[in-house]
């Protein structure tokens, strides 16, 4: 049996799975299974699959089951710990999931509020509960990034840690040092994720054990060197964290504005950083931002963030 994760042991630069997709929108999955060794090679602290970068929300459950199961077998192969992300809008949907993963044995599964109806405070131990008893004694991390239907608050979070013991950890959109006030004491029991491109700041503030990284899109070995640094020079890593903001800022920003999903700015990010045939597409009905955009800002991250690459 894989050993599962723990509050104290959820820790470091988690690496995203992204889905190459073919011109006629199906899953490419030799180029996944590339993707998959890749990133194993890049020696990240895990590996997810299934978040908003993995395109939880347009798969067939045929697909979500091929792709879980390639994951799995290469990382139990190489010793990588991983998440699979059961995370689906239907709670029953998302316990079947539980069930069928269950013999992969996973590190740990993430999971989502149930999404088109919003769940009230007790909706939410409901949910949880009934998924923690399916998983039986796999952790959960609860995905609850900021464009959730429901976003938490600190105290939320402790809530449901007390009320779910198997809830281990949380990828949260962190927040200013109001927030981090509010949050520091139930990183004791939590492992708190925040967005990668701030986590030298959650690490300064005693809060983040971690990051499901946008940053390791670019690249899964510069985001991991990244996380390193922090462990031993902190104003240093804080210094390449600002670059990481210019270069979003100069670069990623503009796209989100002109309304482009997160998925196809993370697939961008990827084809920016050039480590894996990954490719910008997305299936119908969501724009991607073409391939012959990445060269622009290439050169921006290259001149900013030399380390990456």
């Amino acid at each position: 049996m894989e050993k599962k994760l723990t509050a104290q042991t959820l820790r470091g630069n988690w690496a995203t799975l992204l889905l190459p997709i073919h011109r006629d929108e199906s899953i490419h999955f030799g180029r996944l299974s590339e993707e998959i060794d890749q990133m194993i090679q890049a020696a990240p602290d895990g590996i997810y699959s299934n978040g908003t970068a993995g395109e939880m929300h347009n798969q067939t459950e045929d697909e979500f089951d091929q792709v879980q199961t390639l994951l799995a077998d290469k990382c139990r192969t190489a010793a990588m710990p991983f998440q699979i992300g059961v995370n689906h809008p239907s709670p029953l949907i998302t316990l079947r999931r539980i069930e069928r993963m269950k013999s992969l044995q996973p590190s740990a599964f993430q999971v989502i509020l149930p999404d088109w109806v919003t769940v009230g405070a007790g909706e939410q131990v409901a949910f949880l509960q009934r998924v923690a008893a399916a998983a039986g004694d796999i952790p959960l991390v609860l995905y609850n990034p900021p464009h959730a239907k429901k976003v938490l608050q600190p105290a939320d979070y402790g809530r449901l840690q007390d009320l779910v013991p198997s809830l281990i950890g949380i990828k949260v959109a962190g927040g200013d040092a109001a927030w981090y006030d509010a949050m520091r004491p139930f990183a004791q029991k939590l492992a708190v994720f925040v967005p990668g491109h701030f986590l030298a700041t959650g690490v300064q503030e005693g809060v983040a054990a971690g990051a499901y990284s946008n940053v390791a899109c670019i690249s899964v070995k510069g985001a991991q060197w990244w996380w390193q640094l922090m462990q031993h020079d902190l104003a240093q890593a804080l210094d390449v964290q600002k670059r990481i903001l210019q270069f979003f800022d100069e670069c990623i920003v503009p796209y989100k504005e002109a309304g482009y999903s997160n998925p196809a700015l993370d697939k961008f990010l990827a084809a920016v950083g050039g480590w894996g045939n990954v490719g910008t597409r997305l299936r119908w009905p969501y724009k991607w931002i073409p391939m012959e955009e990445v060269g622009r800002a290439r050169k921006v991250c290259r001149k900013l963030l030399p380390e990456f690459f």
